[in-house]
């Protein structure tokens, strides 16, 4: 068989290295023709793995050590700098670190600033030699689990071969960068928001859902006890906050749902805005769009969805209480008045009511009354007295049959699910506990994650980190 010759240049000598071994690992694993024993193909799986890992590494050393400015001074964002040393520094890509050789540079006139180099700058790596492309699928492992878990899922997959305390420290350094320029990603990527052909409707939620945090506790009075620690932390559960906006097709069908999340500490009200801003995009280009508000009855949550007066002004909006925690609060009632054989029978004639008559409230409000058994107990609780409360309270937010005709959804199950797989799956895992800041971090990461968001919003928010380096002609 005739050889193929490929010319390369002789700075790429690192590359056609790795080239010519991988092609020599080939060549001794073709197996003869006319068939022969069984091959343990996993070991040369592996084989090929670690060839293809080095000539990646070879061609991110080449390329890396190109971007390197090798000049006493150079201009950065219209700052003069001074070179301070020549040395090397390692780099961390998806298939190991590799070492490249840079210039140091510090601010002309700060004496103590922060060394900065032109490879970095020019590549936008993230913290101390991450590359962007590293340091985003680093980030995007830990919002979906553990440091731990993905420390494994590296070794295993045969990328990213790094510790667990590197996944925390990258995923985090993504973290604070995705919340310093949150504004401007959120407004970029709500103007580039596609909407759907067949979207019908638009849905606004909001829900609450308890997360396990960690706070100091106060040391027990006297002299502590041996081994005692010296800052002793409670794990006590604080409301955070979750939200969605959804479109819907005529069925009220979910078609696509943007999620979003803050920690019990940060003020609800940034979320609603966040909300409210790709609220107002979708609806700036579908205008026609029905509009629903959609939570349970939590006066708070209702204050919360209201609390952006300009958002749907001048609009027709159908405000509804989630009709599967109106059932749930008859259904309890129902338990009381007609006893557990004939309870499961009423109830579904009440929400025949409720999904075919306007005043199907007002009926089933009036037969809770006539019942008598408001101060009943059960379980602790008055259930009647509970139904009673919730109907009166949210009569003007049960119209479920103009809901229905118009094609809107009826109940909050998509921010109750985001509730589910955005905080509960991922930061209330047995013994979790959480700080406000890393915690925040996390809720963002995967809120963007889960809302199909990702690879648009880490890249507008990594962008930053690129600059450009010129090198300034010697002066006379």
């Amino acid at each position: 068989m005739p050889d193929i010759v490929i010319q390369v240049p002789v700075e790429l000598k690192p590359v056609a290295e790795a080239v010519g071994e991988l092609v020599a690992q080939v060549q001794s694993a073709l197996a003869c023709p006319g068939g022969g024993p069984a091959r343990e193909y996993a070991r040369f799986e592996g084989e090929v793995e670690q060839a293809a890992a080095k000539l990646e590494r070879a061609v991110h050393q080449v390329v890396l050590s190109s971007l390197d400015v090798d000049a006493p001074r150079v201009m950065i964002d219209g700052r003069r700098y001074s070179r301070v040393e020549r040395s090397e520094a390692s780099y961390n890509t998806k298939a190991g670190a590799v070492s490249v050789m840079r210039s140091l540079f510090r601010a002309d006139g700060e004496r103590n600033a922060r060394v900065v180099d032109a490879v970095s700058l020019r590549a936008g790596v993230v913290g101390d030699g991450w590359l962007p492309h590293t340091a985003a699928a680093m980030a995007h492992l830990l919002q979906q689990g553990t440091s731990r878990e993905a420390e494994v899922t590296g070794q295993r997959i045969g990328r990213l071969p790094y510790s667990r305390s590197s996944f925390e420290r990258v995923g985090h350094e993504v973290g604070v960068l995705a919340e310093v320029h949150r504004i401007e990603v959120d407004d970029a990527l709500a103007e580039a928001l596609a909407v759907p052909a067949e979207a019908a409707s638009l849905s606004l939620s909001i829900d609450r859902v308890s997360l396990p945090m960690e706070e100091p506790r106060a040391r027990p009075a006297g002299r502590p006890r041996k081994n005692a620690p010296r800052n002793p932390v409670a794990r006590v559960f604080r409301m955070a906050y979750c939200a969605t906006v959804t479109l819907h097709d005529e069925q009220g069908e979910a078609l696509r749902t943007i999620r979003y999340g803050c920690m019990p500490e940060s003020d609800p009200a940034t979320l609603c805005s966040a909300m409210a801003r790709d609220a107002a995009a979708i609806l700036e280009r579908r205008p026609d769009l029905r509009v629903a508000l959609l939570a349970d009855g939590a006066p708070e949550m209702w204050n919360l969805l209201e609390s952006q007066p300009g958002l749907l002004a001048g609009r027709r909006i159908t405000k509804l209480i989630d009709l599967w925690h109106v059932l749930e609060k008859l259904g309890k009632a129902a338990r009381v008045i007609y006893g557990a054989e004939t309870a499961d029978a009423v109830l579904r004639r009440w929400r025949l009511l409720l999904l075919n008559r306007t005043a199907a409230a007002r009926t089933i409000l009036d037969v809770l009354i006539v019942s008598g058994l408001e101060q009943a107990r059960r379980d602790g609780e008055r259930p009647v007295h509970d139904a009673i409360t919730y109907l009166t309270n949210n009569a003007d937010r049960m119209q479920y049959v103009g809901a229905r005709r118009a094609g809107l959804p009826l109940g909050s199950g998509n921010v109750e699910a985001t509730c589910k797989s955005l905080v509960e799956q991922r930061m209330k895992r047995a013994g979790a506990r959480w700080k406000h800041v890393t915690g925040k971090h996390i809720l963002h990461l995967r809120a963007l994650a889960l809302s199909d968001r990702w690879e648009p919003a880490i890249s507008l928010t990594l962008r930053h980190q690129r600059k450009s380096v010129v090198a300034l002609q010697a002066t006379a």
